[in-house]
């Protein structure tokens, strides 16, 4: 169920004139710039219940689900310090954009696979600012995400392909450079 809030129908007409066709490139570059505009947008305010942290984990909370059209927009709300491993897209395009607050996010580069153990190498970071936006297509969708503020929180919506209820996450096997492959199904909190 998807919430309600002002605004909500232009915010829905954007993106779904920026999500066409097959090319992700294009997609995500139009749905980008969608996003940017619907967080500059006076006109949309997204509900209070979005802004609330939940301590000791980041919220995932559902702000709507295309019906026809399958694209899922997801508001994470993240505390001071909140964050996520390394982690993939369950091999679909997203689109990041910072509606409040500022986030950390790194990428990374699988570099090799042996058995069930990975080993990624850094490829940079970008701290990302209100109205900021950015996308992830796969093999390129390995990467954390951290709200670095030790005071204030952060609230970004991100736009996947289709609703993303699994993934996976990377955690560092003991002292090594290596990481283990720790499937998650994710949960949505309540809005």
């Amino acid at each position: 169920m998807s919430l309600e809030f002002q605004g909500k129908d232009r915010m829905i007409e954007r993106v779904d004139r920026a999500i066409y066709g097959e090319c992700a490139y294009e997609t995500t570059t139009c749905l980008r710039r969608a996003l940017v505009e619907c967080i500059a947008d006076p006109g949309i305010r997204l509900p209070d219940s979005l802004f609330e942290i939940i301590p000791g984990h980041y919220a995932r909370r559902e702000v709507f689900t295309h019906p026809t059209r399958g694209y899922s927009m997801i508001a994470m709300t993240w505390g001071p310090g909140q964050g996520t491993p390394i982690h993939d897209h369950d091999g679909m395009w997203c689109v990041e954009g910072v509606w409040a607050g500022c986030i950390e996010v790194v990428s990374y580069q699988l570099l090799e696979q042996a058995d069930d153990r990975y080993r990624f190498e850094e490829m940079g970071s970008i701290v990302a600012g209100c109205g900021s936006a950015g996308s992830l297509i796969p093999p390129h969708e390995y990467h954390t995400i951290q709200n670095t503020d030790p005071e204030k929180p952060a609230v970004s919506i991100h736009i996947y392909k289709h609703a993303m209820e699994t993934c996976n996450m990377f955690m560092r096997d003991g002292d090594s450079d290596w990481y283990r492959k720790v499937p998650k199904t994710l949960e949505l909190d309540a809005a």
